[in-house]
């Protein structure tokens, strides 16, 4: 299923697309790996933090991925994927899989979930298998849309990206009790 959002030129403001990645960086984000197995059988991953909920019914989640990126071809044909949401001590992994490599699971610490042969990564905060469902058209992204068929949570804390960086969850002083 593939969808399209037609803009015409004279619909598109002209922004400055370093400023508009400023303004984005702004909103903090959870870090994930998404992971799949190519038609081949070689496995594919790659860090990501356009991902979201989108639906509890049905269970439903969304993540975006750069049409130029070389994988994106390949997560088209996939028929499911990984959602592994990094914890809080997962920096390397989540730079080592946005780094390109030629086996980026070289050396990395991963299970393959029985029923569906998708690599899921070891220590994070929580993971989702998606079955691929969508596909939609976003600019220069394209948009995949995953049906949770099962998932696991590990209670680790999360990793987070703001303003270019990597984070660490706080709790927020309002909250403190006396």
């Amino acid at each position: 299923m593939n969808a399209s959002l037609e803009l015409e030129s004279r619909d598109t403001p002209t922004l400055d697309p370093a400023q508009l990645r400023a303004v984005f960086g702004q909103f903090a984000t959870g870090v994930t790996v998404v992971t799949t197995c190519a038609e081949n059988g070689r496995r594919i991953g790659l860090t990501a933090n356009s991902f979201s909920s989108l639906s509890l019914d049905p269970p439903l989640i969304l993540w975006s991925l750069r049409k130029a990126a070389p994988s994106c071809l390949d997560f088209q044909h996939a028929e499911r994927f990984a959602i592994n949401i990094l914890a809080h001590d997962q920096i390397d992994l989540s730079r080592h899989f946005a780094t390109p490599a030629d086996d980026k699971f070289s050396g990395v610490p991963c299970t393959h979930s029985t029923l569906t042969r998708v690599p899921c990564l070891d220590g994070t905060s929580a993971r989702l298998v998606c079955r691929n469902v969508g596909q939609y058209e976003g600019g220069d992204h394209l948009i995949f849309i995953g049906l949770i068929e099962h998932f696991d949570v590990f209670g680790k804390p999360p990793l987070v990206f703001h303003g270019g960086q990597y984070r660490a969850l706080t709790e927020h002083p309002a909250l403190a009790q006396p």
